[in-house]
């Protein structure tokens, strides 16, 4: 079977000029490396794609592959993330992990919160703010969180995105809307523990790999996990196994809300506790990470002792699941 990786290579962009923080969910080459090297002694055979400029001049020029290893987040657009499989579903080729509209839901916290709710997975009160003159219709209680609608990586999370007042939310707002040119999300600050929950499989197959909490020891951030603590994470992050009562609650909300989703083969939930200690969902990412020991996917594999290698096999067990007539090999 021939595998096809699509990927977003962070230094290429780096080369055309763009930021550091433009580019913080792009992937380095040793992670494609590592990928590619583990699928192979799967005993499958790769090739290399690149961006989705790249898929469609590759489809163009009458290229094909039995299946598809996405990993491609996008440069441009609020849906971005959804590009690759869209451009797949439209020549038939099979690919790893979800689809176009489940990516597109999850990029857009607004949306995918407000999509939850309805199925009662709990989350804080939030509202979306297009304009500066929505804040004094805001409903909510503070302290109030603020990140931009449709990004990830932490990106425009910072140590001042939690506010205490009118003031310090006017000019976050504007900060981030100025940075980012999107809606900003606002939602009711959540005081507790933190967790990120990794999920592996398809609906009633998908089953909960590991939790690990997270824990920012640097106090002047906050305690947030905010851009600047995920770029510094060996010093200013501590990372350890979410085993607890409080873990397995935080697991349940994390299990409901990637079936209720409809997130296919792998995902990883961000959960934090309320004042009363009671988990919420704060958002899913179904394109994690898959860095052998930076990304916190493969880091909760790894803690729950089950390596890289096998970690992929169990995606591509889910995969060849979703797609009977692919060749398993394995």
């Amino acid at each position: 079977m021939k595998i096809g990786l699509t990927y977003d290579l962070r230094a290429d962009y780096l080369a055309l000029g763009y930021g550091e923080e433009e580019t913080a969910e792009f992937d380095r080459d040793d992670t494609i490396t590592a990928l590619e090297d583990t699928i192979r002694s799967l005993g499958y055979q790769t090739e290399r794609i690149g961006s989705v400029k790249n898929l469609v001049k590759m489809l163009a020029a009458g290229n094909t592959w039995d299946l598809v290893f996405n990993i491609c987040e996008g440069l441009s657009g609020q849906a971005r993330e959804s590009q690759v499989p869209a451009i797949l579903d439209a020549y038939r080729i099979p690919y790893t992990f979800s689809d176009p509209l489940v990516l597109a839901l999850a990029l857009d916290k607004y949306a995918c919160k407000s999509y939850l709710q309805k199925f009662g997975i709990p989350t804080p009160d939030y509202a979306l703010l297009q304009n500066e003159n929505q804040i004094k219709n805001l409903k909510l209680d503070y302290p109030l969180f603020l990140k931009p609608v449709a990004e990830g990586t932490g990106k425009g999370v910072y140590a001042n995105s939690k506010v205490e007042n009118e003031a310090e939310l006017k000019a976050q707002f504007n900060f981030l809307f100025d940075q980012f040119k999107q809606p900003v999300l606002v939602e009711e600050y959540l005081p507790g523990r933190e967790f990120t929950v990794a999920i592996v499989g398809t609906g009633e197959k998908a089953e909960v790999l590991g939790t690990m909490e997270i824990i920012v020891k640097d106090s002047r951030h906050n305690a947030i996990y905010s851009y600047e603590t995920k770029e510094n994470c060996e010093t200013e992050v501590l990372y350890q196994p979410g085993r607890d009562a409080l873990a397995k609650q935080a697991e349940k909300v994390a299990l409901n809300a990637y079936r209720v989703l409809g997130c296919k083969d792998v995902g990883r939930v961000d959960i934090r506790t309320n004042v009363f200690g009671e988990p919420e969902f704060m958002e899913i990412n179904p394109i994690p990470g898959m860095h052998p020991q930076h990304s916190d996917l493969p880091m909760i594999a790894t803690q729950e002792g089950v390596s890289y290698r096998e970690l992929l096999f169990r995606i591509m067990t889910s995969v060849l699941g979703r797609y009977k007539h692919l060749k398993r090999v394995v």
